[in-house]
């Protein structure tokens, strides 16, 4: 008779391609800064003991790859990011009108597609050039096959 035997340790593999965006997308998030907001957002990932593998975006959102453990709960995650991240650009960048849309999408990324995927998000501002957030989000949940009902999207 065999013995089932449990695995001795657990071993994970969970990448996250993150995106967020500026409430109502207002474009606040000028170039001036926003590479210290990507450095800013990374640091709060580590923080939170994740890894940032990935952070980019243009004017009135983010993209980040972040990998995290299994004990990390993915809303609670990214509202903290979101949190911090707010009150560092009132206080820091002093932009007192900065806010977050509530919500975000999250979408799994096998390791095979992480260099794709961190590809993409450093060609953010290049890529926007021809295709506007909501038609770029739109694709992310049709591609991903996410249900959503337009009118609670915007």
């Amino acid at each position: 008779m065999e013995i089932f035997r449990a695995m001795p340790a657990t071993h994970l593999s969970l990448h996250y391609h993150v995106i967020f965006s500026t409430k109502d997308r207002h474009p606040f998030i000028v170039e001036s800064w926003r590479l210290r907001l990507h450095e800013y957002l990374g640091g709060l990932i580590r923080e939170a003991d994740g890894i940032p593998e990935a952070i980019g975006g243009t004017d009135d959102h983010i993209h980040a790859l972040v990998g995290l453990r299994s004990t990390h709960t993915l809303a609670t995650f990214v509202q903290d990011i979101k949190q911090s991240s707010s009150r560092w650009i009132h206080e820091t960048i002093l932009v007192k009108n900065f806010a977050w849309q509530p919500g975000y999408g999250a979408f799994t990324v096998s390791v095979s597609n992480c260099p794709a995927v961190r590809e993409y998000i450093a060609r953010q501002v290049e890529h926007h050039q021809t295709k506007t957030f909501r038609e770029e989000y739109v694709t992310f949940l049709q591609k991903h096959e996410v249900a959503y009902d337009e009118k609670y999207l915007w």
